[in-house]
């Protein structure tokens, strides 16, 4: 089902995150640094999936573009303005400028998770077919 691979790319990144976010507050910039760049990375990919295989095939079953995925692909676009912040205060080595972003970022992913899995997610698997499904959730795992 595409919620259950969803909801794990979710958690995967979630980890990430906490993982980056430890060693920031450790002020272990090194770690930081890689730890942030495989979060970011993964958050990207995770992005890429939905709006590049998962989104198009809902509206091509739906027949709407101006839905959920509209909305998920604003707040896409606000968290990859986060991810640049947060990039930048682990490059300068910036606790605070970090953590500030990562609270707003923490707070962000969380309501927006929550509503891919709670509603998003479930109409997905819900109304596009089984082989249509399949298929998505191959290209999904391919990328």
């Amino acid at each position: 089902m595409i919620s259950d691979y969803m909801k794990i790319d979710h958690r995967d990144c979630d980890a990430l995150f906490a993982e980056a976010e430890k060693s920031v507050i450790d002020g272990d910039f090194a770690q930081a640094h890689s730890q942030f760049l495989v979060f970011s990375e993964g958050t990207l990919q995770h992005f890429n999936k939905e709006e590049q295989a998962l989104f198009p095939t809902f509206e091509q079953v739906t027949g709407n573009s101006d839905g959920p995925t509209s909305m998920m692909r604003f707040e896409h676009e606000q968290m990859r303005g986060l991810l640049d912040k947060m990039t930048d205060a682990v490059k300068q080595q910036d606790k605070d400028a970090f953590l500030s972003v990562a609270e707003s970022m923490m707070i962000m992913m969380q309501q927006h998770n929550m509503k891919e899995e709670q509603m998003l997610y479930t109409m997905c698997d819900r109304m596009i077919p089984a082989d249509l499904k399949q298929q998505t959730l191959d290209t999904m795992q391919a990328m």
